[in-house]
């Protein structure tokens, strides 16, 4: 999403293109998309276009992975465990399969998958310790943060100041702090200084970004940008 919000910025502010929509929505939550597409669809242009992590995963285990072990991806079962049940759904829809088969096949709950290691009687205090298996290599820490509130903004503003300074982002100069009237909603900004000879178009512009808790604060964001009212670049929801 970091590298899209870069792209979006680019058309803005040096192609002067009308066309381009700010600010960026994240697109990690199937619960949030369905919300987006009942409630909002005028503002779906938004939103980013980069799949959950969780359909991230399936395809590229089913194309890049299956290549790279030499697996036939038809003989290939993705089964995802997450907490959130609209997951179910979201595995489900029928632009979820660009390779020729589904990303993610099943997907259990986490309370799921509690009350089967119940039922079979694991007791997990009492297996032997072993090495986790990388097939795709280890996690980052900005995929540790991103399941939390905020972590995508950050994640993405990571990626973004790196790409376009050359350094990592000073987090002490990220400078967070609530929307005045308006429970629920955080904004954070940072101003972008020693661009690379690329990146020149961002010298001296504060990325300015929002994140909403829950779907009652994102509504009350998006009558904001509906109505032209919210001048940010990136919003988490």
């Amino acid at each position: 999403e970091g590298h899209e919000l870069l792209q979006r910025l680019k058309q803005a502010v040096v192609d002067k293109n009308p066309e381009v929509r700010l600010p960026m929505f994240t697109s990690c939550s199937p619960g949030w998309i369905n919300f987006m597409e009942y409630f909002y669809p005028q503002l779906l242009p938004n939103l980013s276009s980069c799949k959950s992590p969780q359909q991230m995963f399936g395809a590229l285990a089913k194309t890049y992975y299956a290549q790279k072990a030499g697996i036939d991806p038809k003989n290939m079962v993705v089964v995802s465990i997450m907490p959130c049940t609209a997951k179910k759904y979201e595995c489900d829809r029928p632009e979820m399969a660009d390779s020729g088969f589904k990303d993610v096949d099943y997907v259990l709950t986490t309370r799921e998958l509690g009350r089967m290691i119940t039922e079979a009687g694991i007791d997990f205090l009492n297996l032997p310790d072993s090495e986790q298996d990388s097939p795709m290599g280890m996690s980052t820490g900005a995929a540790d943060i991103f399941a939390n509130t905020g972590g995508v903004m950050e994640a993405a503003l990571r990626t973004v100041y790196e790409v376009v300074t050359g350094r990592e982002m000073p987090m002490k100069k990220l400078h967070v702090k609530p929307v005045m009237g308006l429970e629920g909603l955080k904004e954070a900004k940072i101003k972008i200084t020693d661009c690379l000879p690329a990146f020149k178009f961002l010298e001296g512009v504060t990325a300015k970004v929002a994140v909403a808790h829950g779907l009652s604060n994102a509504r009350k964001v998006c009558d904001l940008v509906a109505a032209g009212k919210a001048d940010y670049h990136f919003i988490e929801i």
